[in-house]
């Protein structure tokens, strides 16, 4: 079939199909993204918690800690976004392995640039309350998306066809 193409077209192609293979081969080093934190810092029961304000489900957990705590990339990727949102306040975007981004919000410092390579387990930014949070106790509101998605993971939840691209972060995070 690729014969059909010109040279230049069948080379980018193939390198379009070796970049996306190799992104599944990559392995993903997990870790919890709050320094010091475990399973008892956040409510396993709140990824797809509804009702959840302007965003109708909550997509992903809180991290509870001190303001200033270190925030760590969960996993070795390259940072495709580090600035402002209006929701999330301070936030870190990671792409990972599988083609996963992993979203960092609530920051109370940026410690990561744009377009940076990122190891596992370094730091990115420190834990806080901007954004939505403000007012509310410092967390790492944390959430994993998946850009190719998972149609057999949709189901009657409300927004229940996104979870196509979400990813559980308590079963992420606990290698479920």
């Amino acid at each position: 079939m690729l014969q059909h193409f010109p040279r230049p077209l069948r080379w980018a192609l193939l390198c379009a199909l070796g970049v996306l293979v190799l992104g599944f081969l990559l392995p993903e080093r997990i870790r919890i993204p709050v320094a010091g934190a475990s399973a008892r810092d956040w409510n396993a029961k709140s990824f797809w918690f509804e009702p959840w304000g302007t965003s109708g489900v909550h997509k992903g957990i809180d991290i509870f800690g001190k303001t200033g705590t270190r925030v760590l990339s969960t996993t070795d990727g390259i940072v495709v976004f580090a600035g402002e949102l209006a929701k999330g306040g301070k936030v870190v975007l990671v792409l990972g392995p599988r083609w996963r981004l992993h979203y960092f919000a609530h920051l109370d410092a940026i410690r990561a640039g744009m377009l940076s390579p990122v190891a596992s387990g370094e730091a990115i930014g420190t834990l806080g309350a901007t954004g939505n949070a403000q007012g509310k106790p410092p967390h790492l509101h944390y959430s994993i998306v998946r850009l190719l998605p998972a149609p057999w993971k949709m189901d009657g939840a409300t927004q229940g066809y996104k979870k196509a691209f979400f990813i559980d972060p308590h079963a992420y995070l606990l290698g479920r």
